[in-house]
């Protein structure tokens, strides 16, 4: 169903003071969680920094935007705003006759191509996720990673063109980008033959009508929601009325499976992400938590090769193993049957395959996030009256007792998330596996393997 064929949605979408409103009372709540981390209180669960930042933003990125909308949180974020603004020269919109398109007032460069992958991004994430345990609960350290993605999202405005710190750098948009396959909500073009025809290409070099892409990408080659920040700009330049923003059914891009192996890892960098989370901030193992919390030390270096070790090793290795073993099922099957299999290469079955942990790993994060957020969310109410723990009280919720909340819900819910999960990257793994003749039996063992170790972990 098209959503931009109805006027008042379509007037909505194409005008810059809607998201202009949100990216500014996001900066503000952005640098405000700066401010909170380095001048209000060292305690983490009283502290603006980690309450909105870590418990809010997260709940409502996890459970609802990435599920429903996609990167829709990326057409909002406040991070790559102030570079943007220096680059285009401009706070809102310029009057029409100065626009620059997408050509950018600094330096200007192109992103070096050896680097057009999202392997700096994968390893951004992995970094966050190593100092998480820090980084969610000490204001301070909250503080140093905000400014540091404000300040990076800025200086690369300055010196590389268009968003380049969101297409290939950003821990978050990674994620984002990776999950945003498996959601209702879609930016494509309505008839592909006018996108050949159109000269000029304004949606991606921009004209007086606005701005080319941001993400660099060209909206008439779009198959899939990984790479579209959702920003509107050829929605606003496309001179044929020939972009579309679609409801569609859930998962719509995991029928089309990526061969690369950087993607690939996303996968399994969020699912391993995900199991070690509810171990160390749900398990019950104090030295474990002792030993994420322990930055620099022993304890802390065999935790941190362990981490590395799940994620980048064992369970990629276990799962290649799987995808093995599906080649030499569907070996033994080809030759009793006289099936021919499409020539694909070990690496490109991998990659593919790797694309059922998709949902799966929204599951993952899904069910981890609703405990984490469910135990700690009457912070909020805290935090809202008493934003610096300076001993404020501006809503009378300032001594609001923590109290988890809808606790005879959780496991069941839990529960459903990730058996449902299961099922989704089941069918998915069906699906892709037929597309190369491949059985899809072990890598629907692997994804039962980890389901039941995630559920053990919460439950």
């Amino acid at each position: 169903m098209e959503l931009s064929r109805y006027p008042l949605i379509k007037g909505v979408l194409k005008s810059r003071w809607p998201q202009w409103a949100f990216f500014a009372v996001l900066l503000a709540m952005f640098l405000f969680a700066i401010f909170a981390g380095i001048g209000g209180t060292p305690v983490g669960n009283h502290n603006f920094g980690i309450v909105f930042v870590w418990i809010a933003w997260w709940a409502i990125l996890i459970l609802v935007a990435v599920p429903l909308f996609g990167r829709g949180w990326c057409a909002v974020c406040p991070i790559p705003v102030p570079g943007e603004w220096l680059q285009r020269g401009a706070v809102l919109d310029p009057p029409p006759i100065n626009k620059q398109g997408s050509k950018g007032r600094w330096l200007n460069l192109r992103w070096p191509n050896k680097l057009r992958n999202i392997w700096l991004q994968n390893t951004s994430f992995l970094l966050v996720a190593l100092f998480s345990s820090v980084i969610l609960t000490t204001p301070l350290v909250t503080a140093i990673v905000l400014a540091a993605m404000l300040f990076l999202a800025v200086g690369m405005s300055l010196v590389f063109e268009r968003r380049s710190f969101c297409r290939y750098l950003c821990p978050v948009g990674g994620f984002i980008g990776l999950y945003a396959q498996a959601a209702p909500l879609e930016l494509r073009t309505k008839d592909k033959s006018v996108c050949v025809r159109c000269e000029g290409k304004p949606c991606y070099n921009g004209s007086q009508a606005g701005y080319g892409c941001p993400w660099q990408v060209f909206p008439g080659g779009l198959t899939k929601n990984t790479y579209c920040g959702l920003c509107m700009e050829c929605l606003r330049t496309c001179p044929h009325d020939n972009i579309a923003i679609n409801i569609r059914p859930f998962s719509a891009d995991l029928s089309k499976p990526s061969a690369r192996l950087d993607e690939a890892y996303k996968a399994f960098i969020m699912l391993g992400s995900a199991i070690i989370y509810a171990a160390v901030l749900l398990g019950p193992w104090g030295s474990l938590k002792s030993a994420a919390y322990q930055v620099g030390s022993a304890a802390w270096l065999i935790y941190t090769t362990v981490f590395l070790a799940v994620i980048l090793l064992a369970l990629p290795g276990a799962f290649w193993l799987m995808v093995r073993s599906s080649s030499y099922l569907s070996h033994l099957r080809q030759k009793s049957q006289s099936i021919v299999r499409r020539n694909t290469s070990p690496r490109s079955d991998f990659s593919r395959l790797a694309t059922a942990l998709i949902p799966l790993g929204l599951a993952f994060w899904t069910a981890f996030s609703l405990s984490f957020v469910l135990t700690n969310g009457s912070y909020i109410l805290m935090t809202l009256s008493d934003p610096l723990g300076w001993g404020w009280n501006i809503f009378g919720t300032a001594q609001t007792a923590w109290q988890p909340v809808l606790t005879f819900i959780l496991a069941p819910l839990q529960s459903l998330v990730l058996v449902g999960g299961f099922a989704w990257s089941a069918r998915t793994a069906q699906k892709n596996a037929a597309e190369i003749a491949l059985s899809p039996a072990p890598v629907i063992g692997f994804c039962l393997g980890v389901t039941l170790l995630m559920l053990w972990l919460l439950l």
